[in-house]
């Protein structure tokens, strides 16, 4: 499904809201173009209807006396009436008005003087007696006009008022389907970003994840809440201009349509060089956000190395790169939005002008005054949609493609949340002919097996890039293995949903990750299950009441982003409480004491030896004498285990383990005599 159809099957959630706003616009648009044609009839009607053919009659609603007798207009001559009288007629020379008392048998060029009234058409020419009007007397014959155009005056303002109550109300209520549009884009992307395996973000800076979440979700919001919105407000101007235009008159309004195959072929090739410029600007975006996530992440080692310039230097490079594509998409805007608006807008009015003049010239007479009036108007109305149109190409394709770049993040597979729980596991662990490569042809794990027993804790040792961490990664499922089998209670892990597969196991990292908000929610991660006692109680078993006792707050000592105010110290005993309160069956260490002080990880090695009871632990170690009382030591190297045992039978083997003891034994030895 391409971009736009995913966007309109979005847009289909909130169609009511969507529908009711277009439905005011309509009749918002209906009610404004109106106008004009009130204005119309107006002119032609009630100003220059004076000048129809007026007859002598007997006094009655809408006669006026002049010179002792009766005259009404002809469209105010009703059936019934009676027999009517001579015609006579009433003419405009300059601003002055001639009563002429007799009708004329053409039109055309007209002057005149106090007696008399001359017209002239081509080779033709008319004289008449003509009286002229004072105005008292010519006002006397408008007053019969005045309630109606009172009356219409009065209607075109109520239609003012209500088409701007609703177009108050279809931008609202647009702006509020745009809102509830990305609310729900919003959510659905994070979610998915829950759902997407480690994997997908090993090759992604976290920056450009967050750009696509923030960023790029804005601009649908823009394509929503204003983009659509013009478009949609455009069309139904366009449809009801040329609905008027048609109604005024059929051969100009041919020639108007042909300003929309201009401008169709015109945003054809707007848009074939926007798409381009668009994805690099919101690749660029992206990357620049991911240079600055990783720059503020980094700035310690930025600021020690001395390598300021350095990022500098590369952020400035994409930033003029940004700046550069971004001036191409100016000078495009530039040019359609303003230029081609003017362009169509010019040639109209000129072939109006030349449409209307050569008529005159040539002595017809193509429309009235009324309907000049109205014509113009139109056309004046017609290229403000247009300028609107062109004026969001722009939003538009921005929008579009930074919707396209969503999809793409809502395309890539993911693993869907399963509800429910399975009952607590005894812990039996077993690995059986596992091999496994992060990349294809290089494997980090070569043919493991082993077993861990229920309440055993194992101990995984060996070189950095030995695959310790990379075991650990396959039994939570953050990787899926290529060969071989990983049973929990004989249970083949690839079988079960990784939510019910990690129910029971908890974590405790090296560099522990902690969230904004206070150390208690950090331990239960606002779990429901998870109750304050609990979470107390977790933490007075990892002894971290004694680190965190001199806090103002204690355990609801606000934690800032990464816990950035702790000490690395308090940072993991947070870390290790949580697991902890989480109960699990199988419970991972990895490294967990490798950046502890010694008497904060003498602290924590006292409430393991009660906590580890009934659980399989699993212990990736770096000092070697914090797993002296394993069940099972694993010696890995090079992805494959080369030793096994406890810590007695691996050091009366004199093996690598041996040899690795020996060598940490000795450093501590020489730091304790320094």
């Amino acid at each position: 499904m391409n971009t736009g159809k995913r966007l309109f099957h979005i847009a289909l959630q909130f169609k009511k809201t969507i529908l009711l706003a277009l439905l005011m616009l309509s009749v918002a648009v209906a009610a404004e173009l109106t106008g004009p044609f009130l204005a119309k009839k107006m002119i032609d009607t009630h100003i220059m209807g004076i000048e129809l053919p007026w007859y002598e009659t007997a006094e009655q609603p809408f006669a006026v006396a002049y010179q002792d007798r009766w005259y009404t207009r002809q469209d105010h001559v009703q059936e019934g009436d009676g027999e009517t009288g001579k015609e006579v007629r009433i003419l405009q020379v300059g601003r002055s008005y001639y009563f002429v008392d007799q009708p004329i048998t053409f039109d055309g060029e007209r002057t005149a003087t106090d007696t008399e009234l001359t017209i002239v058409k081509g080779s033709e020419q008319a004289v008449y007696p003509a009286v002229k009007l004072s105005v008292s007397e010519l006002f006397a014959f408008f007053r019969p006009e005045t309630k109606g155009l009172l009356v219409l005056a009065a209607f075109y303002g109520g239609l003012l008022v209500i088409a701007s109550v609703l177009h108050y109300g279809q931008k609202f209520t647009l702006q509020k389907a745009a809102n509830l549009v990305i609310r729900k884009l919003r959510i659905d992307v994070f979610a998915h970003i829950q759902r997407l395996p480690v994997t997908y973000f090993d090759h992604l800076p976290a920056g450009k994840v967050v750009a696509r979440v923030t960023n790029d979700t804005e601009a649908i919001r823009e394509l929503f809440a204003n983009v659509l919105a013009s478009f949609f407000t455009s069309a139904i101007y366009l449809i009801g201009i040329f609905t008027a235009l048609f109604l005024l008159d059929t051969r100009l309004a041919l020639v108007c349509l042909l300003i929309l195959p201009m401008m169709f072929v015109w945003i054809a090739v707007y848009r074939k060089f926007a798409t381009r410029f668009n994805f690099v600007i919101r690749t660029l975006i992206s990357d620049i956000n991911g240079m600055i996530n990783e720059s503020i992440q980094g700035i310690p080692i930025i600021q020690a190395f001395r390598k300021e310039k350095e990022a500098m230097r590369e952020f400035a490079g994409l930033n003029d790169d940004l700046f550069a594509y971004q001036n191409k998409m100016l000078r495009l805007n530039a040019t359609v939005s303003f230029n081609l608006v003017m362009l169509l807008s010019n040639l109209s009015f000129v072939c109006f002008i030349w449409y209307t003049g050569w008529a005159s010239l040539t002595g017809g007479n193509l429309f009235t005054l009324g309907v000049m009036y109205a014509f113009v108007d139109y056309l004046t109305r017609l290229f403000q949609p247009i300028r609107q149109i062109m004026n969001q190409l722009a939003n538009f394709e921005q929008a579009r493609v930074a919707a396209h770049r969503v999809f793409e993040l809502l395309n890539e597979p993911g693993t869907d949340v399963e509800t429910g729980s399975v009952p607590r596991f005894t812990g039996k662990v077993s690995f059986e002919n596992v091999t496994f490569a992060y990349q294809k042809d290089q494997a980090v794990l070569k043919d493991i097996s082993f077993e861990a027993m229920p309440g055993e804790t194992v101990a995984l040792v060996g070189h950095t890039g030995s695959g310790k961490s990379s075991i650990i990664n396959l039994l939570f499922r953050f990787y899926e293995i290529e060969q071989g089998t990983i049973r929990i209670d004989g249970q083949d892990i690839s079988r079960l949903p990784k939510q019910h597969l990690r129910q029971h196991m908890a974590i405790v990292l090296q560099d522990p990750f902690l969230f904004t908000g206070t150390i208690a929610t950090n331990v239960s991660l606002n779990h429901p299950d998870i109750s304050r006692e609990r979470v107390e109680q977790a933490l007075q078993a990892v002894g971290a009441d004694q680190l965190l006792h001199t806090l103002p707050k204690g355990f609801d000592e606000p934690v800032l982003e990464k816990g950035s105010t702790l000490s690395a110290g308090q940072r993991q005993l947070i870390s290790f409480a949580r697991a902890l309160a989480f109960d699990p069956a199988i419970l991972i260490l990895d490294e967990a004491t490798a950046s502890i002080d010694t008497q904060t990880e003498s602290v924590i090695q006292q409430a393991l030896e009660v906590l580890k009871k009934g659980r399989t632990t699993f212990i990736i170690a770096h000092r070697l004498s914090t797993i002296k009382n394993a069940d099972r030591i694993l010696v890995l190297d090079r992805g494959r285990i080369v030793e096994r045992g406890r810590h007695e039978e691996l050091m009366e083997l004199g093996g690598r383990y041996y040899q690795m003891y020996q060598l940490q034994q000795r450093k501590s030895s020489v730091a304790s005599i320094g």
